[in-house]
Parts: structure tokens; sequence; C-alpha cells
């Protein structure tokens, strides 16, 4: 059941597993129109390297209506909009287009913004997303090593790029979060980031990709993610955990989201769909359904935390 406005205080009702009433902020998704925007990855005439593989699924328009119509069967009240990767010609123009979709439409309640934080604009990009009043942080996806093994420490683009850094600085001048993005071996450069800036809350995207999920890669990404978790000022979003060739199962992500929320705590998790992009590995009501019997055990209190209040929170909704 979508219910996309705020209903103020909830009290969940228990059906087995699920709660049919518990409330949903969907704190990472993607809105798109091809005739309106320019995306590169989506209207481009080839498609770039993507961790999914053939996403030729999705590329087409994705707005309010396929949204609802995905989400249809989970109480989701409120969404936070991930920039989409449109033309890093002008970043801001997506911001812009969302702010005024959103005045027609009940989505979305927050926006993260492009911005690259080691261009030398970057002062007017942060400038002219945080005039707008539901851009609430932005995501630059740092440079990164392709393995473990190519992991280059202070690379050019990566996390510890002076370069890079001194954009990060602005953020708290426009009072600005960051949402982050990169593979669980550059995390030890986020956690460096993270200590150095106390003051910029910091949000991990799609649980910092454990797409290996052999032994060894599973035991580096849990110690890459404990790591991490001891920065206070870093959150993380629960979402993306998508494996090629693979079915998104219960059984596939449960230690993952259970690992991730016991580094974390309830008090610094949230769910995520990143739909329409993980509609190429699971619907909509497979993924929700499935963090709800994840996290079957867990005491109500908890429950809204992840699937509600975190985010509502984290994003100010």
């Amino acid at each position: 059941m979508l219910s996309l406005m705020d209903h103020g205080v909830f009290t969940p009702i228990r059906t087995g597993c699920f709660s049919v009433t518990l409330p949903i902020i969907d704190a990472h998704h993607h809105l798109w129109d091809l005739q309106t925007g320019n995306y590169p990855w989506l209207n481009g005439n080839k498609q770039v390297d993507f961790r999914y593989g053939d996403y030729s699924a999705i590329r087409r328009d994705y707005l309010y209506d396929d949204f609802c119509d995905d989400a249809a069967n989970q109480n989701v009240v409120k969404s936070v909009h991930m920039e989409a990767e449109w033309s890093q010609v002008n970043p801001v123009a997506e911001s812009r287009w969302l702010t005024g979709y959103a005045q027609t439409h009940d989505l979305p309640s927050a926006i993260v913004a492009q911005a690259w934080l080691d261009r030398e604009d970057v002062a007017d990009v942060l400038a002219a997303h945080a005039a707008l009043d539901l851009v609430r942080g932005v995501r630059q996806k740092p440079k990164a090593a392709s393995r473990p093994e190519d992991f280059i420490a202070g690379a050019p683009g990566s996390m510890a790029d002076p370069r890079f850094r001194e954009g990060y600085a602005l953020l708290a001048d426009f009072g600005l979060s960051y949402d982050l993005q990169t593979p669980w071996w550059h995390l030890g450069e986020a956690a460096d980031l993270a200590g150095d800036f106390p003051n910029i809350q910091m949000i991990l995207n799609h649980t910092g990709l454990p797409a290996d999920r052999s032994r060894q890669g599973l035991a580096g990404w849990r110690d890459a993610m404990h790591h991490l978790s001891q920065a206070a000022n870093v959150v993380v979003k629960i979402s993306g955990l998508g494996v090629p060739g693979q079915a998104w199962t219960v059984d596939s992500n449960r230690s993952i989201v259970l690992d991730t929320i016991n580094a974390f705590g309830t008090e610094r998790c949230m769910f995520a769909s990143n739909f329409p992009v993980d509609r190429l590995c699971a619907t909509y009501d497979v993924i929700f359904n499935g963090f709800k019997t994840m996290t079957a055990d867990f005491d109500d209190e908890e429950r809204v935390k992840l699937f509600h209040d975190n985010a509502a929170r984290i994003y100010r909704l």
C-alpha cells in the first residue's frame, strides 16, 4: 500500500514477520526522464561498464507512476532521490528539474545532488545546490581501484587526494552531507576522511558493495565495515545487494544485512531500494519483504528506525 505522505506517529501492526503499517522512507532511488535529462549512461548509444552487467531493461523513462507501481504494496511515505549521473557539464540541472517535479508530485522528499569535489567550480555548484529547498547533500563516486590488490593510496581523484579533500571541506559551509559509493577496499580512506571532518555527515551507499561473496571477499568487506563504523559521523544504506547471475534471496543476503546492523547499530542503518537499478535483480516487494523478514526478530522501535526514522533524521525530512 503506497502512501506518499507524512503520517506523523506510527504504530506498527504485525502480521507474521511483516508489519502491515510499517512506514518506509525509501532512502535511495532514482527518477529519470530521458527526453528532459542528459544521462550519458542511459541516453548514449553504448552501455557503460556496469556492476550488474546488461542494463538495457532500465534504459527508459522512470518517473512517479513507475515508482508507485513498483512500490504499490509497501507503505512508502517519503523518499530520497539519489543523483542519477546526469551529464557532468551541468550537475545542478538535475536538482532544478527534480525540484520542479516534486512540486506536482509526491516525491522526491529530498535530493542528494551531483557534485565533483575536485573541480574548480565546486563552491559555485555547492552553493547552487544548497539554494534548493530539497537538496540535503551531494554524491561523487571517488576514483577507485577495480580490485583490492590494485588499490593505490592517495591516487588522484580518490578520497585521499588533496583537491578532493578541499572540496569535501566545503560541504560543512553549505550544510550538506556526503553520500559515498565506493568498493569496500577504499573504506579505510573513507574512515580517514570521516575522522578528519567529524562535522560532515557521511552516508555509505549500497552496504559497502560486498559483490565478492567468497569467504575471503566477505572477510575483507566485514573488516572494512567494522573499521568504518568506528567513525560516529558515518551511517550506511543497506541496499544494492544484487549479484549478477544470482537471485536476490533472504538466505543470500541475510548475513550481510545483519553483519552491517551489528557493526553500525540500529541507529545508523537505513533500508533503500536503489530502484529502478535494482529492478535488474529483484522486484521492489522481494527486496523490502526480504528486509522485513531479516529483521523479524527486532523489536518494533528498532524496525521503525531502520525503515523510517533514521532516514528522516539523516536527511532532515
